[in-house]
Parts: structure tokens; C-alpha cells; sequence
């Protein structure tokens, strides 16, 4: 399987970020990349760079305003007397309709959903070399390929059209799908990360030519709270293209399978010809965050329902945090699918 990274990706390296009322050390760390690319070749991943397709594909789905934002803010930042090295909001408006601020403070405060997504001097190079892997990926997929893996990091998957969020900036799934239908194609976006995927079911909600499904940890009790309710449907003429299928704290493999046949399911019905997969690993029964308990054989198990269905999927990589078991979970995901597409031809 061939595998996407650029090592500008590294250059993203936030120390903190707060959480609960504290400043906490900041878990999406450079060192996964370290663990994923290992967990990838291990499963018999070629790594290459992405090419340089431009801001197009991530304008697509991303408003040049805020595209704007996160290339400048950094900087801007540092013109504030006594700012900490790190752009976190302090303020958030009540609404997003009122106005938009002039003040470095009060963009962060609109462009950043929470105090989860850090903003450090490497933040915005990273974040579009880890949505340009994105965009490779899908092109691999349009030239013939069967399946890719992208490792993109920062992740994206709590990122809107305008606002970032929860460690995340560009959207890679979404862009990463809009390549793949703006070329012609039908895409799904499964997101299996324990965290809803609401910046995904933000960009698309209203649409109908992509469908979104997420399969997380309930939010009535788990970030991002507001959004990943089973209700949740879509709107306008994308109703009935988004599925939210919400699990209990700490549901194991047989409860997340369980859900993963509805969401391919789904799949099917939706007439898919490719599947972007929002990998999240912290689904794990072992990562920090504690949402849910799928095994290493649970991550086999879903990659290898990835390949039956039979088009050609493309992973990117989500969240999943450091421990003993992140790069093995990533292994045995990536080598479960491609079992499972040898066996099915």
C-alpha cells in the first residue's frame, strides 16, 4: 500500500493546551508521527511525498478569510504585548453573525472553536502539508490505486469550513473527498475516530453528493458535546446523507462492529464508489482519552470490513494518542483491509 507524508509536518509542536480549567501538556504530539510512520511500514506501507496541488483543493471547502487566519495569526500574535507563545483564545463570540473582529484576539476567539487547538510558529506549514497528503492521496486513488494511506498530521476531522478545533485545522477527510467527487466519484467519509467528527458533518451538512457517517463516543458526556447526536441527520438536501451512530463510554469490539455494519451499510446504499476512512485510533481500549475499548484485534477486524466493501478506500490518519499499543492498532488495521481485499478477489 503506498503511504503519504511530508516532513513539514513535524514542524507543528504546540506545548500546552487547556482543558477543564488547566493547562495541560498537549497530547497531539510530533512523536506520533514517529509511532504511525512505523505502525504503517510495518504493515507494508511505501512512504512518499505529497505534491504541491495548491490552496485549491483546500480553498474548496475553506474560506479564504480563514485560510488567511491561519497563516497569519501566529505572527500577528506576537506583536501582543505580553502574549504567550501560543495563540489560544480567550474569548469566543455568542454567535458567528454579528461581526468580525480587526483585534489578533478576537479572530482567534472566532476562528477557534475551543482551547484545543493550539496555534505554534509551525502550525500553519504543517497544516497544509498534512491537507496536500490528503489531496495526493486521493489522487492515487483516482489513478488506479486500490487503497492509500495518508498520514496527516496535524489531524482534521474537528475542523469546520472557518473555525478550527480539537487539535485540528484543515479538514484532510473532507478535502480529501471533495478531490475525490470534484474528479467524478461518488465519495463516503466513514469517521472512526472516538470523537465525533463534527467538523465533517459541519462542511456537509447541507449537501448531498457526500455522505458522512461517524461512529464515536457519546457526546452527552464526551468532547465535542455539541455535536455527534444521533438526531442529527442533515439538512435541507443533504437530510438523510449524515448518520450518527453514538456509543456508550467504553464499548468493545463487538459493540463498535456492531456499528460499523450499519455504517457500511449505509455505504452501500448511498451507491459509494470510494470510501475515505477518517481513522481515528483512539477508539483504542488503550489511549489516553478513555472513550471507547476496541482491541488490536477490533482495528483488524475493521479494516478488513473497509475492504468488503469492494471499491477502493483511501485511510486517513485521525486521532489516536501515545501508548504502547498506537502504531500496533495502526498495523493491524492497515493489514487487516489488505487481508481482506486479497481474500475477496
Amino acid at each position: 500500500m503506498k503511504a503519504i507524508f511530508d516532513e513539514r509536518q513535524w514542524q507543528h509542536d504546540p506545548k500546552h493546551f487547556m482543558a477543564n480549567g488547566k493547562m495541560l501538556p498537549n497530547p497531539e504530539q510530533p512523536q506520533r508521527i514517529e509511532v504511525l510512520k512505523a505502525g504503517a511500514e510495518a504493515a507494508g506501507c511505501n512512504f512518499e511525498a505529497p505534491k504541491d496541488a495548491g490552496l485549491g483543493p483546500i480553498a474548496a471547502l475553506h474560506t479564504a478569510e480563514y485560510l488567511a487566519f491561519l497563516k497569519n495569526i501566529y505572527r500577528r500574535w506576537q506583536y501582543i504585548d505580553g502574549a504567550g507563545e501560543e495563540v489560544i483564545p480567550n474569548i469566543h463570540p455568542a454567535n458567528r453573525r454579528d461581526s468580525y473582529p480587526k483585534s489578533a484576539t478576537g479572530q482567534s476567539g472566532y476562528h477557534q472553536a475551543d482551547t484545543a487547538c493550539p496555534i505554534s510558529k509551525g502550525t500553519w506549514e504543517a497544516a497544509y502539508w498534512s491537507a496536500q497528503s490528503a489531496v495526493t492521496g486521493a489522487d492515487l486513488l483516482l489513478s488506479g490505486e486500490q487503497s492509500a494511506y495518508v498520514l496527516s498530521r496535524p489531524p482534521g476531522h474537528h475542523a469546520f469550513g472557518d473555525l478550527a478545533g480539537g487539535f485540528c485545522f484543515l479538514n484532510n477527510s473532507g478535502i480529501a473527498a471533495e478531490r475525490l467527487r470534484a474528479a467524478g466519484k461518488r465519495p463516503a467519509i466513514v469517521d472512526v475516530d472516538v470523537h465525533h467528527g463534527n467538523g465533517t458533518q459541519g462542511i456537509f451538512y447541507d449537501r448531498d453528493d457526500v455522505l458522512t457517517v461517524s461512529i464515536h463516543a457519546d457526546p452527552d458526556r464526551f468532547y465535542p458535546f455539541f455535536w455527534g447526536h444521533a438526531q442529527e441527520r442533515g439538512a435541507g438536501r443533504g437530510l438523510g446523507y449524515n448518520l450518527n451512530l453514538p456509543l456508550a463510554r467504553r464499548t468493545d469490539d463487538v459493540g463498535f462492529l456492531k456499528a460499523l455494519d450499519l455504517a457500511l451499510e449505509r455505504v452501500t446504499l448511498f451507491g459509494a464508489d470510494v470510501l475515505v476512512v477518517a481513522l481515528g485510533l483512539d477508539a483504542s481500549i488503550d489511549d489516553p482519552f478513555q472513550g471507547l475499548a476496541v482491541t488490536q484485534d477490533g482495528f483488524a477486524q475493521i479494516g478488513s470490513a473497509m475492504a468488503g466493501l469492494g471499491i477502493p478506500v483511501l485511510f486517513v490518519q485521525e486521532g489516536g494518542y501515545l501508548s504502547d499499543s498506537l502504531g500496533i492498532n495502526l498495523t493491524r488495521c492497515l493489514s487487516g483491509y489488505q487481508a481482506g481485499y486479497q481474500a475477496a478477489v
